[in-house]
């Protein structure tokens, strides 16, 4: 498992997987800023002080709650973007590290939207349970990594699998390889846990359970 970690983060920035972390990035930053300056145009055109140092103080802390705000939502947002091209992530580890297996299908463009849904709803709450880390560090560390790991575990090994197999007969498998997947959950919830890193989450999660996928059907120890 550890050696498909490694050799999952290792491919993660290479020219290939790079091209598509800036496309992701850039259509990310291109929302938070519609964000900003939605924002401010609302406290400037909506909001009316009768003093200037009181609008001049309100539009610092809304400066600053906007960074905080959107600081907090740069990883949702840019898992919602990575859906877009995990098949196409998923196309180049094939071709690269598996070129003698059949390809594997591409997803329906509407299920290929819910999953992006679905992880980015994952990545909501790991980073809300993130942030309740500095409050209460032991139990919500605990709950963060077993929520996380089973729910990343679960959505990357289905979308791998679900490549070569029916939607059925890949949740059978994953159910048949609990451990395997949740301990690969796990891997991807650390990374998930550490800022600025967790912005490749998508893209690692994506190679790595590619990796334990091919391992777990060729009959491989992960």
């Amino acid at each position: 498992m550890f050696s498909s970690a490694s050799r999952a983060m290792s491919q993660v920035f290479e020219p290939q997987f790079r091209k598509i972390f800036f496309k992701m990035l850039g259509f990310t930053l291109a929302v938070l800023v519609v964000i900003w300056i939605a924002l401010e145009g609302f406290v400037t055109g909506f909001v009316d002080l009768p003093y200037p140092w009181l609008s001049t103080a309100l539009s610092i802390l809304t400066g600053i709650g906007a960074i905080i705000g959107l600081g907090f939502l740069i990883a949702p947002v840019s898992a919602l973007f990575a859906g877009l091209f995990q098949d196409e992530i998923a196309d180049i580890v094939e071709a690269r590290d598996y070129p003698s297996d059949p390809p594997g299908r591409a997803m329906a463009a509407f299920p290929s939207i819910i999953l992006a849904l679905k992880f980015t709803g994952i990545v909501i709450v790991g980073n809300l349970f993130a942030l309740f880390l500095l409050l209460v560090p032991g139990i919500n560390l605990v709950a963060f990594f077993l929520v996380n790991g089973y729910l990343l575990g679960r959505e990357f090994f289905e979308f791998a699998a679900t490549r070569f197999m029916s939607p059925e007969e890949a949740r059978r498998l994953r159910k048949a390889k609990g451990v395997t997947v949740f301990m690969s959950g796990l891997v991807i919830a650390g990374l998930l846990a550490v800022p600025i890193l967790n912005l490749v989450t998508p893209i690692f999660a994506t190679i790595f359970m590619m990796h334990v996928f091919k391992r777990v059907q060729a009959g491989r120890e992960v």
